[in-house]
């Protein structure tokens, strides 16, 4: 049985483009912003706090950080630098690091209370 030819699309000219009306939408979908501490990290430390944190330094040289509301994803480095992906407005984004830096401060003031004793 003989296969029929496949319809050909139609020829269009470049002044048929040229013509042509967008009228794109937008919708954001992930914003990625940057922060810096300013402070250096101890990433082992703090993953041992928490379980929202994964840190595999074989695999990644930054702890990871899950935020479940906002959602959001932030990677904390050593240096004290983050990276917070996947919020979708900019007061997300500032609601995920301010969970961060709780988290830190939280580490930190048990940090300090054991080398009180």
């Amino acid at each position: 049985m003989a296969k029929s030819p496949k319809p050909q699309k139609p020829q269009r000219s470049k002044a048929h483009y040229l013509n042509v009306k967008l009228h794109p939408t937008y919708k954001v979908q992930n914003i990625v912003a940057s922060a810096a501490l300013n402070v250096d990290l101890d990433l082992y430390g703090l993953a041992k706090l928490s379980r929202d944190i994964d840190y595999e330094p074989e695999q990644f040289p930054g702890a990871i950080l899950k935020i479940f509301e906002p959602k959001a994803a932030l990677l904390l480095f050593k240096n004290g630098k983050i990276i917070c992906t996947g919020a979708r407005t900019e007061s997300d984004v500032k609601r995920a690091v301010e969970q961060a830096i709780e988290l830190v401060k939280k580490y930190n003031d048990g940090q300090a209370k054991g080398k009180k004793k």
